[in-house]
């Protein structure tokens, strides 16, 4: 489903890889990129190849066509209304967006379009987000009478509760930079320097040591859902196994020699 020696145009997913960074492109341009079971498997079956790799340092989604994608795929969800096809598909994407937290690679999402429903989902589960100027955001499903349940778990961690909640509750959009504000991406450029800009954030985190980023992504989201005795407590115990790495011996050598590091990334 992703084997791009075939019809790139013909797959949900494309997949291209070099240099430490792999780029996930939603291909689903006439649907919006919508969230189809095909393409949430293809998406799972992607990411868990990932995260194993041991070469791949850096993840971006990205979306083909007018819009970042619409979220799920209503007519699919029509087609199949029944209560266990619905509890199955919301099951599928929520492992889909807890494996994006959980795999040591950093995910960076490429907004470049309307972003929407488990769309906006997905940008608030990457780990960093940079949107065109152009993008737009939007929890819409209260405006067809269906609450944005799953979305909402993203949304209020990445926004105040207000803030995610009047979302939630009205299902209108808010611009890029209003999204930069309320903290769901990280920059905001002219869609012209989107790649430039993905390519900047990417270079910098695949410069740092492979262990460290590694390491840290985990305990980002480990603390998270600690108290804050037991946060300072695993974070303590993170960084002492950190200090133990070769790649901190070498990147605060390097740093006192005033020269650049030569990390191991092992």
């Amino acid at each position: 489903m992703t084997d791009t020696a075939h019809d790139p145009n013909a797959l949900v997913l494309r997949s291209d890889r070099a240099d430490g960074l792999t780029t996930l492109t939603l291909n689903r341009p006439s649907q919006f990129n919508s969230l189809s079971v095909d393409m949430l498997t293809a998406l799972q079956t992607e990411l868990d190849d990932i995260a194993g790799s041991e070469t791949v340092r850096v993840v971006v989604i990205a979306g083909a066509g007018k819009a970042f994608c619409a979220g799920h795929d209503l007519k699919e969800m029509r087609a199949n209304h029944d209560k266990a096809f619905m509890q199955a598909l919301f099951k599928q994407c929520g492992e889909l967006m807890l494996t994006i937290t959980q795999m040591p690679q950093p995910v960076i999402a490429r907004v470049h379009g309307i972003a929407t429903a488990a769309g906006c989902q997905l940008v608030s589960m990457c780990d960093l987000a940079v949107a065109a100027d152009v993008a737009k955001f939007a929890v819409s499903g209260i405006n067809v009478g269906l609450f944005c349940s799953t979305p909402a778990v993203g949304l209020a961690r990445n926004l105040g509760r207000k803030a995610a909640l009047e979302m939630l509750l009205t299902g209108g959009f808010i611009d890029a930079m209003e999204a930069r504000a309320k903290g769901l991406v990280n920059r905001v450029v002219p869609a012209d320097a989107l790649d430039a800009e993905i390519e900047r954030l990417a270079g910098s985190i695949l410069a740092k040591s492979a262990v460290a980023v590694r390491m840290g992504k985990g305990m980002f989201y480990e603390q998270l859902e600690m108290n804050l005795d037991d946060a300072y407590a695993y974070a303590a115990e993170v960084m002492a196994c950190n200090m133990m790495s070769e790649d901190a011996g070498e990147g605060i050598d390097a740093f006192m020699a005033k020269r650049a590091p030569v990390y191991r990334g092992c």
